[in-house]
């Protein structure tokens, strides 16, 4: 089998930051997927509610923006816990994006209230949230985009 585009990435290298992971063409169309990189690989994660409560968090952020909620096509964590993925419809720098980024995870930051979508009716696992676990990591990688220069928005070469 062909080796997918994301096990390319030296993980050894790889910065806190937000990459284009990957651009796709469908038809006429295109979609931008975004690794953005909260934890370092193979020495941190992710704890599982903060992870599930920023989804909900940030998911329902950037799928109300001003800006961009018409292209948003998914918002979610990454398997191996150090970050999430985020698809946009149109072609994206990670440049373009940043400011997006920002304002979702200023206000995930300072969230304070019902956590969207925590119920079992709207979530398949509604009792695995951590909204200030969430809000630190928010905080954390917050620090990270207000400070992005070229090595945390390029993936290592």
């Amino acid at each position: 089998m062909k080796k997918i585009e994301s096990f390319t990435v030296d993980h050894l290298r790889l910065k806190l930051g937000v990459y284009v992971s990957r651009v796709d063409h469908i038809g006429t169309e295109t979609v931008t997927t975004f690794d953005l990189r909260m934890k370092l690989p193979n020495k941190e994660r992710l704890d599982n509610g903060a992870i599930h409560t920023l989804e909900h968090l940030i998911a329902t952020y950037v799928r109300n923006d001003e800006e961009f909620a018409s292209r948003i096509l998914y918002f979610g964590p990454m398997g191996c816990l150090t970050g999430m993925y985020l698809l946009v419809h149109g072609a994206y720098t990670s440049e373009e994006i940043l400011p997006l980024i920002r304002r979702a995870f200023t206000f995930a930051a300072a969230y304070e209230g019902d956590i969207p979508g925590v119920s079992a009716i709207e979530c398949g696992n509604y009792e695995l949230h951590n909204l200030e676990g969430a809000r630190k990591e928010a905080a954390a990688y917050l620090e990270v985009l207000n400070h992005a220069g070229p090595e945390n928005l390029n993936y290592p070469v």
